[in-house]
């Protein structure tokens, strides 16, 4: 008897819906969907006159990237200080302008950095700092004690959950008591900070998308009144679609429901807060300024907890794709992407809109040759204008925006999957070797084998990729080296690391002790006290071969001022392998 291939899927074999045409022969699965109410059974959809249908994207709204704490809250490595500083430059330098900080009285490291804020100049002052918080006193006046001292404008985030299953199932509070919750938690921000002239004041109804209309409506009005809004000091409301449960076009009528019934609306700012649950968290998004929104909360490129939070760069980008500036800055993608990585340890999947490694490549042989014939019309046009390419109307097929608007080459991009098609490179590398390339690896590799072939004439097997691989990016240790590892040793010091090293420079041996860090970041610092600072942009692990005879391969991703490069190592240990490949690096560095 044949076993199944995928025993435990059940071909749908119910009967076929009444009604359905001749054309669909879906059945019923066996999925339980019955289990699960839509949006209008768990909610009051609020029945509006809509305008939003009619409304146009004309300008960007005031972004709040919320990576440093909503975005660090779902990593499964919160970020250390010094990441937490290198995101924050990021998102200074790319020119936002209100950026949430941290949950100060969650965790000693965000309220650190938070002091860090108020005792450094980091943060220029046009820019604003949200700090979050429940609504607790306690809680409250550990936030406002984290932000004494900074000079800069301040928000205070102030947040309660407000739906029905929350309020009966986890917090156990009926509708007025919790009104009166939130409103105590009012009055304690006022007790605190009311008399900080800097300091402004934002509130979400957390989960409000499940939310009883007319219930949060009450509760917002009356936030308002408490914290006495007005123009020259207004309120941020931020209405959150905290679990995503509907449609795009049902969270648009909730915002502007909320839009068009506020009171004190000129002294109210409107935010969104959207998630991904459902995979529509841009259009929830996009939808909600349509409907009245003046202030998006996301995350840069959308992490958050389970699906995410909405992603700022799509956003952002899709607003640059159809003429209307994004007031942020993207035109080096690859860098943001680089920073981003780094801080969050979590890489961007290769088709991510705009920013994937992926987005400007077109396996199709159709597409490519409508994308080739678009490039060629668009240079013809710029000519004829006598203006430069990237001044002229974009309407090159498949492509929604130059890729040189965010720093991309496509040539560079095409090229390697021209290779790719024809050798198959990583195919044939990790079928036969079992190496896994990054993509950016691959780009890098394929112009090595562009190079290869070309001088060959011929068609490059396994074997002559693996060999190219070797000389292109493995240590080549020559006479002429003035720098080598003698040795390494990795020992335990009172339940901390202590990594000791022994370099031979210029024929001199070099011995030192490292605490506290590994052994990459231990090699790389005595290098660069040796004048061969080896800045490493990603570090990617592998092996070559399967089984016991199998060999670990570290490969690096190498930032210098003459631009990026990569190189490799390889030994019967991963530790070994990362070791070879720093000084291969530094071997290049020291050219």
């Amino acid at each position: 008897m044949i076993q199944p291939s995928f025993p435990h899927i059940s071909t749908p074999t119910g009967a076929v819906p009444a009604g359905a045409p001749a054309w669909n022969q879906q059945r019923h699965s066996q999925m339980p969907s019955h289990r699960y109410a839509d949006v209008y059974s768990r909610v009051e959809v609020p029945t509006i006159e809509r305008d939003w249908p009619t409304k146009r994207l004309t300008a960007a709204p005031l972004w709040v990237p919320v990576d440093l704490r909503d975005g660090n809250q779902a990593l499964a490595e919160p970020m250390d200080p010094a990441r937490k500083q290198r995101f924050f430059e990021l998102m200074v330098a790319m020119g936002y302008k209100e950026i949430e900080v941290g949950y100060p009285s969650a965790s000693q490291t965000d309220y650190d950095f938070v002091r860090l804020i108020a005792d450094t100049n980091i943060a220029p002052n046009d820019v604003t700092i949200v700090v979050f918080t429940p609504a607790r006193r306690e809680l409250i006046e550990r936030t406002v004690a984290a932000i004494q001292g900074i000079s800069n404008p301040v928000v205070i985030h102030l947040y309660t959950a407000t739906a029905p299953t929350w309020r009966s199932m986890v917090l156990g509070y009926g509708q007025e008591d919790l009104k009166q919750l939130i409103l105590s938690g009012g009055r304690d921000v006022l007790e605190f900070a009311g008399d900080m002239k800097n300091v402004r004041f934002e509130f979400s109804p957390e989960v409000f998308n499940l939310t009883e209309p007319d219930y949060v409506l009450d509760v917002c009005n009356s936030m308002t009144e408490l914290w006495d809004a007005r123009p020259e000091r207004p309120v941020i409301l931020n209405l959150p679609a905290t679990v995503e449960i509907a449609t795009p076009n049902v969270y648009a009528d909730q915002i502007e429901y909320m839009h068009k019934n506020l009171a004190r609306r000129d002294s109210v700012i409107l935010s969104v807060h959207p998630h991904n649950d459902r995979g529509t968290g841009i259009a929830c998004a996009e939808l909600a300024i349509l409907a009245g929104a003046q202030r998006v909360e996301g995350c840069i490129f959308g992490n958050g907890e389970r699906t995410g939070n909405v992603d700022i760069a799509t956003l952002a980008l899709n607003l640059h794709a159809q003429g209307v500036d994004p007031m942020i800055d993207f035109s080096d993608i690859d860098e943001i992407r680089r920073t981003v990585e780094y801080c969050n340890r979590l890489e961007v999947h290769p088709r991510h809109p705009y920013v994937g490694d992926l987005v400007h490549t077109a396996f199709s042989g159709t597409h490519q040759d409508a994308i080739k014939k678009g490039f060629i019309e668009h240079r013809a046009r710029a000519q004829a204008e006598g203006r430069p390419e990237r001044e002229v109307e974009w309407k090159v097929p498949y492509l929604p925006i130059d890729p040189a608007d965010i720093g991309r080459s496509y040539d560079a991009v095409i090229r390697v999957n021209s290779q790719s098609g024809k050798g198959g490179i990583a195919y044939l590398l990790e079928s036969e070797y079992g190496i896994e390339l990054p993509r950016r690896l691959q780009i890098d590799f394929a112009r090595h084998v562009q190079r290869h072939t070309d001088a060959t004439g011929s068609e490059v097997t396994a074997t002559g990729l693996w060999s190219v691989f070797q000389q292109v990016y493995l240590q080549r240790d020559t006479q002429e080296s003035r720098i080598a590892l003698t040795s390494y040793q990795i020992s335990d010091l009172e339940g901390e690391a202590r990594v000791e090293l022994v370099l031979d420079v210029a024929g001199q041996q070099h011995t030192s002790s490292h605490d506290g860090v590994g052994p990459v970041e231990a090699l790389a610092s005595v290098l660069a006290v040796h004048g061969i600072p080896v800045d490493i942009v990603a570090l990617h692990q592998t092996s070559v071969g399967v089984g016991s005879d199998s060999e670990a391969l570290t490969l690096l991703e190498v930032r210098t001022e003459e631009g990026i490069f990569w190189v490799a190592g390889q030994g019967r240990s991963v530790l070994a392998a990362s070791m070879s490949a720093v000084m291969s690096a530094a071997l290049r560095c020291s050219v």
